[in-house]
C-alpha cells in the first residue's frame, strides 16, 4: 500500500474546494485507503479550519482523531495570529518545509488541495 501526504493549501478564496478537500481527506482515511495518511495544512488552509463551524468542523476534528495531522506551519500562524486557535483544535505548530521533506524522504505520495 501506499503512504500519502494530503497537502491543504486552499481557504476562503475558494470555500467549497476547501470544504471538498476536508471531506475527501476524512473518507480517505475512514476507508484505510492507504498504508499511512497524514495532513499538513499551509498557507490559507490554516485560516479556513482555524475558523471553522458546524459539519466542517465536525469533519476537521474526526481527521485529528485519527491521528491523521501532522502540523500547520508555524510562521504562517504566527504572521495571521492563529496560533490559539489551532492549538487549541489540537494541530500541532512546526516548521512547514521541514515536515514537507520529512513525509517526501520518507516515500509518501503527496496530494495538494
Amino acid at each position: 500500500m501506499t503512504k500519502v501526504l494530503f497537502l491543504l493549501m486552499t481557504g476562503k478564496e475558494a470555500p467549497e474546494k476547501a470544504y471538498l478537500s476536508l471531506m475527501t481527506v476524512s473518507r480517505q482515511i475512514k476507508a484505510k485507503r492507504y498504508e499511512d495518511a497524514k495532513v499538513l495544512l499551509y498557507g490559507p488552509s490554516e485560516e479556513f479550519v482555524a475558523n471553522l463551524e458546524g459539519e466542517g468542523k465536525d469533519t476537521f476534528n474526526e481527521i485529528v482523531k485519527a491521528g491523521a495531522v501532522d502540523s500547520a506551519c508555524v510562521f504562517i500562524a504566527k504572521k495571521f495570529d492563529l496560533e490559539l486557535k489551532l492549538k487549541s483544535m489540537s494541530v500541532d505548530l512546526l516548521p512547514f518545509g521541514e515536515r514537507l521533506a520529512h513525509y517526501v524522504n520518507n516515500g509518501y505520495e503527496v496530494i495538494t488541495f
